[in-house]
């Protein structure tokens, strides 16, 4: 990515790719987009819903998330999704799809509609373990 010669290298800052798919999310007052292993996770009420992954095959695409038992259901709406070859609990639009604007768009429309058959509920995060106080030699 090319610097702009009158702005300061610190305020340059990259749009993901995707942005565009989540953007009518965004004014849902439960929304949240967070972080997840390189990619943006999209929460609505508390549930995963899509994850936008911009990194390289076989994660450039969306990831529909739901459980194993509404992958039939949506995989016959939609033939292009398959299972993630890495994270099969996941249904998965690669972006190299002919059809990957018109079907991510539809997913994210089920999304915004709380369709049953995508989100799933995250689990409680593990609790951090307390880090061990270190004392330097010589203090009291």
């Amino acid at each position: 990515m090319r610097q702009r010669a009158d702005k300061p290298a610190a305020t340059v800052r990259r749009v993901h790719p995707h942005a565009w798919l989540w953007e009518p999310l965004t004014d849902d007052p439960t929304f949240v987009l967070r972080s997840m292993f390189g990619a943006k996770a999209a929460y609505l009420g508390g549930k995963l819903m899509l994850c936008f992954c911009a990194r390289a095959e076989p994660w450039r695409g969306v990831l529909a998330c739901t459980d194993r038992t509404r992958h039939g259901a949506l995989v016959s709406e939609f033939p292009e999704l398959s299972p993630h070859p890495i994270l099969p609990k996941w249904l998965y639009l690669p972006e190299t799809a002919d059809s990957f604007e018109r079907v991510a768009t539809r997913l994210v429309a089920l999304a915004r509609r709380r369709d049953p058959r995508l989100g799933v509920t995250p689990q409680p995060g593990k609790p951090r373990r307390a880090q061990p106080k270190r004392f330097l030699q010589g203090s009291s």
